[in-house]
């Protein structure tokens, strides 16, 4: 499974970054000037939506949003929204946003709103999750930020009137990696939870990605030691105890994520455990924005949280 440069936001952006620290953009002059004005201008534009805040009362009158630390750095941080009239023991979703292990936040609106449109009126608690990124923290060491904050999750729910046990971990791109090596390797986190839902994953084996053509944050990201990529690789941590998880791919991308997910799942099944996979003909990023819209498959992702939970 040779890897290609994905199609990330996070990816672009860095290098528009890049250009602009140099010059490069603005300097240019002629067709490839103008074209990176033009992409420069686009992701400006996607940036601005990212951060554009998010109107709560307008998704749900009453709903509350809490933030709070799980970890002593300013990074170790979640952001709760809770519904009104919380059913009890409700549900929770925990979600981890992605940026190519390096950028990102929990408040971003791709990761965030249309979940909530959709979770929050069915009684849903949504936890959405901060971690430590590069260069100050390596790939292993985000999943383990964001198993302490699921841990913390777990401990906290009963504050909310939520159930410690019906979780559902998500994650999308470089969050996708982190939710599939805990949910690969629960001990990670202690207690169990009920599933998770992982969303177009930036790898799945992560010493395949190494030895094929990839961007320069997987250097950053996992090291040149193979040893670590075993130990931050989802595939080579999977045991058949592993909790249960329902993966989600891009046809769209080019460096074609979907093989990765379908190995992962012909090694589960030859264990005998059932690992779904849904490949979608979407954008790497619209698999993570569009979660929540009305259609199949917003519904598809709902049929296995609801398995998960009625377990």
């Amino acid at each position: 499974m040779k890897k290609t440069r994905p199609l990330t936001l996070a990816l672009a952006a860095a290098m528009t970054v890049s250009l602009t620290a140099s010059g490069v953009a603005d300097a240019q002059i002629g067709p490839r000037g103008k074209m990176r004005e033009r992409m420069m201008q686009r992701l400006q534009e996607k940036k601005a939506e990212e951060e554009r805040p998010i109107d709560l009362q307008a998704i749900l009158p009453g709903a509350r949003k809490l933030t709070a630390s799980y970890g002593a750095d300013p990074a170790q941080a979640v952001d709760i929204y809770i519904p009104p009239n919380v059913p009890r023991d409700a549900p929770v979703i925990v979600m981890v946003h992605g940026g190519a292990w390096k950028i990102g936040d929990k408040a971003n609106t791709g990761s965030v709103e249309n979940k909530l449109r959709h979770w929050l009126p069915k009684g849903f608690v949504f936890v959405s999750v901060n971690y430590r990124m590069l260069p100050q923290a390596m790939a292993y060491t985000q999943a383990q930020d964001v198993a302490a904050a699921l841990r913390w999750t777990q401990s906290h729910a009963a504050d909310w009137g939520a159930s410690n046990r019906n979780i559902i971990l998500m994650g999308h791109s470089a969050g996708a990696h982190l939710v599939a090596l805990l949910s690969s390797k629960p001990a990670m986190v202690g207690q169990p939870w009920a599933g998770t839902v992982v969303l177009d994953s930036a790898t799945m084996k992560v010493s395949e990605t190494m030895a094929g053509r990839h961007p320069k944050f997987y250097d950053e990201a996992f090291g040149g030691d193979p040893a670590g990529w075993a130990k931050a690789s989802p595939m080579d941590q999977w045991t058949p105890s592993a909790v249960p998880m329902f993966l989600v791919c891009s046809t769209k991308r080019p460096d074609k994520p979907c093989d990765d997910a379908r190995a992962f799942q012909a090694l589960a099944k030859r264990s005998g455990v059932r690992m779904p996979v849904l490949p979608q003909p979407l954008t790497h990023a619209d698999v993570n924005r569009t979660l929540g819209l009305p259609g199949a498959y917003t519904d598809a992702v709902d049929g296995f949280i609801g398995e998960r939970l009625a377990r």
